[in-house]
């Protein structure tokens, strides 16, 4: 390992995927480790074999692939109490999995050895060595994981120290410390390290949750006190808060503190975080560091204009350096400059003091009075200004909608609810009458425009909503308020906004999903 080389370690699949409301199937798994496997990472932790048949089917997937850089890696405990570890059902497993290198986890802390183990502590120490020993002889690498390493320490760290030194004298290559709790601030990650650091000459691992809000900060401290070896998960899914999110540890480490990790395919992190979030089924995090849309967002008045003569004044880095780009939004703030330079980006030319700018400024304020929010919306923004400047493409003409809610009560205890949208379209020409059925009003109206609209415009099969909400506008009201809807559609490139205001909710939300089709035509370049 070069000299600031970052090992990079991704529990993904095994820790992220105990996150409450993420469960990857095997093939998403398999997908997961091959993206991270042509990113670079040098070890991927597919689970534990035993534990599950999707971990089962991953391991015997894994075992025909031919991996470019990553180790994949089991995950098991050290053996049970009073065992031989040739005995150990859970090490066994692991090793029959075929992966090179297995990864176990011992305890550190008197009080787990006691209360959850139900063992003394030099049983402990033996279960640590000889399980660790016996993988080594079986001709295995392994990477010990000492659970609540920070909280044992707290507790005893004579013990602690201990049971990292049963792990070295039996062959790990790692030893990594673990917070697992989540409870353990920097200064004290940074103290703890130092005194372990003086005593083991093993390369060293740090493994965080975010429970305090600190597990980057505590990865951080950790590099900066010696630690070579980093394990996290990507977007920081995980049990509880979650773990360290690796698609922020990893541009620091790389961007703003000069180590080595996935070298340039760094600027493929957004990509990355994206990928796994579309597979996990939970929706990005706008304000997610490096990746999230709003990481180099700049809103209006002075920071915008900063921005546009020397981007450094308001972003800490390039933002292409992870796949990122710079956006300018538009509110009822901004000003010619703003919106001259938020058109640029769509390849649309508008004078900052032209007549043509001071139609849209005037459109522009009228609609945020009225509740439109562009700023989170850039397709419907860039229709926007299409129609002002008399650009815009008529994809269809609506001659009518009817949407319908039925709910049946089958028995006492079970009723069905039927949502159906009917839809009356002319289209190059031709009528189009369609209805389709959905799990809500919503998305049987989104399904019934497609379905009526694929046959003369076939990428639109490619598109499909990935979120949706909706906001009141004025509580105050009742249920005459307006509300607007934000609606996220997404395709195999690219994710657009768009959104609608009404006082009713379906209309709000048509002129939200128009907006979104005809974006998405209007990118691909139908004519």
């Amino acid at each position: 390992m070069g000299k600031n080389k970052i090992e990079i370690y991704d529990t993904t699949l095994r820790d992220g995927a105990q996150a409450e409301g993420i469960s990857f199937s095997s093939t998403d798994k398999m997908r997961i480790a091959r993206r991270l496997d042509e990113m670079g990472f040098d070890y991927i932790e597919g689970g534990n074999p035993g534990s599950n048949p999707k971990d089962i089917e991953f391991f015997k997937q894994a075992k025909k692939v031919r991996w470019r850089c990553a180790k994949i890696t089991a995950f098991g405990s050290t053996r049970r109490p009073k065992i031989k570890p040739a005995q150990d059902k859970n090490l066994n497993t692991a090793l029959r999995s075929g992966v090179p290198v297995i990864t176990i986890f011992g305890k550190s802390s008197p009080l787990h050895v006691r209360d959850v183990l139900k063992t003394n502590l030099e049983e402990n120490l033996e279960m640590i060595a000889s399980s660790v020993e016996y993988l080594k002889k079986k001709g295995r690498e392994v990477i010990y994981d000492a659970e609540h390493f920070f909280d044992g320490y707290k507790e005893d760290p004579d013990y602690a120290l201990k049971t990292l030194e049963a792990a070295q004298s039996s062959g790990a290559s790692v030893l990594v410390l673990c917070e697992t709790n989540g409870g353990t601030l920097p200064h004290e990650v940074a103290d703890i390290i130092s005194d372990v650091r003086e005593r083991f000459d093993l390369p060293l691992g740090i493994h965080t949750h975010n429970d305090s809000g600190v597990a980057l900060a505590n990865t951080i401290v950790a590099v900066r006190m010696g630690i070579v070896h980093v394990q996290g998960t990507i977007n920081g899914y995980g049990e509880r808060c979650g773990n360290a999110d690796l698609c922020t540890i990893i541009p620091t480490l790389s961007l703003k503190m000069g180590y080595e990790t996935l070298g340039k395919k760094v600027s493929r992190i957004q990509e990355l975080s994206l990928f796994v979030s579309e597979l996990a089924n939970v929706v990005p995090d706008n304000r997610q560091p490096y990746v999230g849309s709003s990481a180099f967002a700049h809103k209006g008045g002075m920071h915008v204009d900063a921005v546009r003569k020397n981007p450094k004044t308001f972003e800490h880095v390039e933002p292409h350096y992870v796949g990122n780009r710079r956006r300018i939004l538009i509110s009822e703030l901004s000003g010619g400059g703003s919106v001259a330079s938020k058109a640029r980006e769509f390849n649309i030319d508008i004078e900052k003091n032209s007549s043509e700018m001071q139609k849209v400024l005037r459109n522009l304020k009228k609609l945020e009075h009225e509740g439109y929010q562009f700023e989170a919306a850039d397709a419907s923004f860039k229709l926007f200004i299409r129609r002002i400047k008399g650009e815009r493409r008529k994809f269809f003409r609506l001659e009518g909608f009817h949407v319908s809610v039925e709910k049946w009560q089958q028995n006492r205890d079970t009723s069905q609810l039927i949502s159906e949208a009917t839809i009356k379209l002319s289209v190059k020409g031709k009528r189009e009458h369609t209805a389709s059925e959905g799990d809500g009003p919503i998305n049987a109206m989104d399904n019934a425009l497609r379905k009526a609209l694929v046959k003369f415009y076939p990428t639109l099969a490619e598109m499909h909503l990935s979120d949706f909400r909706v906001r009141v506008l004025d509580a105050k009201e009742g249920t005459a308020a307006k509300v607007r809807v934000l609606i996220t559609s997404r395709d195999a490139k690219d994710t657009w906004n768009t959104i609608g205001v009404s006082e009713n909710i379906i209309e709000a939300s048509w002129q939200a999903l128009v907006d979104s089709i005809e974006y998405k035509l209007l990118k691909d370049g139908v004519k």
